[in-house]
């Protein structure tokens, strides 16, 4: 794919900001479901930010996103905002999605952020369904479809990637292997485990890509979209990383050797590039402290305007659900 030229350092201590944020925004998020003020299913993104914050820092605030159930990264990646987030985890009415959605259905059509989706494969048809409508348009747009390995054996992705080839559609899809579908290795769930192989076989540009590489994430990122926005039609991309955490906080993640989990974590990305920023010049000691110290603020009043936010009033409870009558 050839060599990009280095980012300027502003760029890459954004780039470590974003994960930053993800990281402690996830954390956060750990130490309030044992409070009790999250519940229901809590899906961890540790481990798998440098996905998020390379990959949506390359496209257009008009592009759409489609996501998965594991998704909070990618909307703060996309610009959701934290408090915005933080009640939705609440359920309160503040939230992106009216506090109706929780941690699993974050949704902001303002931003084309369409899901969260709790389905694995689920959104892989509304991600076409977005393109071949920018399609038939003429819109110069660029669907996302983000969503993990596990979907890869679900029929809707043969569909899918198949159908936006034939009708040469604007859509990245962007695959996210992190090794596990729930409890079940990649091995024992694929024949073929290069997934990146098997969706170049639907005749489209494919790529496997170092997920826990954030600036090779953005660089194959530019690169997918420019051929998209070209006329290329369809890109794929197999971002393999790891989730340095369960499947969910219900999971006892007894399926994984300790020792794998500790080689991933070994490639951490936020170690990793806030080395590289020190051993440049660009990032001391104290940068990275005020880095942490912002993010710190930023969630303890996202998560003071959540604690403070209403409940949906119990009248309210049929909007959405069903058709008023004229």
């Amino acid at each position: 794919m050839g060599v990009d030229p280095p980012l300027p350092p502003a760029q890459r201590i954004e780039l470590l900001r974003q994960m930053i944020r993800i990281r402690r925004f996830e954390e956060r998020c750990v130490r309030l479901y044992s409070a009790e003020k999250i519940r229901g299913f809590l899906h961890l993104y540790i481990g798998e930010e440098a996905v998020a914050a390379g990959l949506l820092r390359e496209i257009d605030p008009a592009d759409a996103v489609v996501s998965t159930y594991r998704e909070h990264g990618h909307a703060l990646a996309r610009g959701i905002p934290m408090p915005d987030l933080m009640a939705e985890m609440f359920g309160r009415a503040t939230g992106c999605s009216g506090g109706r959605g929780g941690s699993m259905h974050l949704f902001d059509a303002d931003r084309r952020f369409y899901g969260g989706n709790a389905i694995v494969a689920g959104g892989l048809p509304l991600a076409v369904g977005l393109a071949l409508a920018d399609a038939m348009r003429a819109e110069p747009i660029v669907t996302v479809c983000l969503f993990g390995d596990g979907a890869a054996a679900e029929g809707e992705f043969h569909e899918c990637l198949n159908l936006a080839a034939l009708w040469h559609l604007p859509v990245l899809f962007a695959c996210e292997n992190n090794q596990y579908a729930m409890g079940t290795a990649l091995r024992r769930e694929h024949a073929v485990t290069d997934l990146a192989l098997r969706a170049a076989s639907y005749g489209m540009i494919s790529w496997p890509v170092d997920g826990m590489d954030v600036e090779a994430v953005g660089a194959a990122t530019r690169r997918a979209v420019a051929s998209i926005r070209g006329g290329g039609g369809p890109c794929f991309l197999e971002l393999r990383t790891y989730r340095f955490r369960a499947h969910s906080l219900y999971d006892a993640d007894r399926y994984r050797d300790k020792a794998e989990i500790e080689r991933w974590k070994a490639r951490d990305p936020i170690p990793r590039l806030s080395a590289e920023l020190r051993a440049s010049g660009d990032l001391d000691e104290a940068g990275l402290t005020a880095l942490e110290d912002a993010v710190a603020a930023e969630l303890d009043e996202a998560v003071a305007a959540a604690e403070e936010a209403p409940r949906e009033p119990v009248a309210d409870l049929t909007r959405h659900v069903y058709a008023e009558r004229p």
